[in-house]
C-alpha cells in the first residue's frame, strides 16, 4: 500500500537533501547515510546525474524512501517516477502544475512561501506542505504565523536550515521533520569520506531525539 506524503515525512526528523554531481557515487553515499540512521532521502533533479541516482538508490537499498526534489513540472514527475521515486517534492507551485499533479498516483509535497500559495494548494487538496526558502520566507516566525489561519496543515522546512538552528524549526506544533543538505557535505563526497557522512548523520538525528 502506498505511503501518503505526511506519513513519508514522519518516518524521519531530518530529510537528506541531496545534489548528485556523480551517480556512480550515489549508493555508497546513500548507503552511508542509511547507516547513521537515515530513512528517507530526496534527490534533488538538479543535475543530470538526479534520474540515474534515483534508479539506482531505489534498485540497491530499497528499504530506503528516495523521493525526487526540484520537480518544476509534470514531465520531471514522470521521468522521476519512472527513475523508481517514491514521492515528490517541488520548490513552489502554480494551477497548471497542480492541476496536471492529478493524474498522477504519487506522493507530492509541494513547495509553498506565502499564504496565498498555502491557499492555493488547500484548494488542490494538499495538506503537507515544503516551506521553501525557509529562511529566506521568514524562516521560524513565519511558521507561527501559519499555525494560526492555517493549523491541519504540516510542514517540512527546506533552505537555510542547519544543524545550528534546525531544532528551533522542530519545536514547531507544525513542523514534522525539516530538510537539510549539510549531510552530504561537497568536499566528503568527493572524497569518499562515507563513515565521516554516517557520523554526521548519527550526530545530527541525535539531536532531534528530545524533540
Amino acid at each position: 500500500m502506498m505511503m501518503k506524503a505526511r506519513e513519508i515525512l514522519g518516518l524521519s526528523k531530518i530529510i537528506p537533501v541531496i545534489t548528485i554531481e556523480d551517480a556512480s557515487l550515489s549508493v555508497d553515499l546513500a548507503k552511508a547515510l542509511m547507516d547513521g540512521g537515515a530513512k528517507v532521502l530526496e534527490i534533488t533533479l538538479r543535475t543530470k546525474e538526479a534520474l540515474k541516482a534515483i534508479e539506482s538508490i531505489s534498485k540497491e537499498l530499497p528499504e530506503l524512501v528516495v523521493g525526487a526534489g526540484t520537480i518544476l513540472n509534470a514531465h520531471q514527475l514522470e521521468l522521476a517516477i519512472k527513475a523508481g521515486a517514491k514521492f515528490g517534492i517541488s520548490p513552489g507551485l502554480n494551477t497548471i502544475f497542480a492541476t496536471a499533479l492529478k493524474k498522477f498516483n504519487l506522493p507530492f509535497i509541494p513547495g509553498i512561501a506565502t499564504a496565498g500559495e498555502l491557499m492555493l494548494a488547500l484548494e488542490f487538496g494538499f495538506d503537507t506542505l515544503k516551506f521553501f526558502p525557509a529562511q529566506a520566507a521568514g524562516g521560524v516566525n513565519m511558521l507561527k504565523s501559519f499555525s494560526g489561519p492555517f493549523k491541519d496543515i504540516k510542514f517540512c522546512p527546506t533552505g537555510g536550515i542547519s544543524i545550528d538552528n534546525m531544532k528551533e524549526y522542530l519545536k514547531l506544533d507544525n513542523v514534522i521533520c525539516i530538510g537539510g543538505s549539510w549531510l552530504t557535505p561537497k568536499e566528503l563526497v568527493l572524497r569518499k569520506e562515507w563513515q565521516k557522512i554516517s557520523q554526521l548523520t548519527s550526530q545530527s538525528l541525535e539531536l532531534t531525539k528530545d524533540l
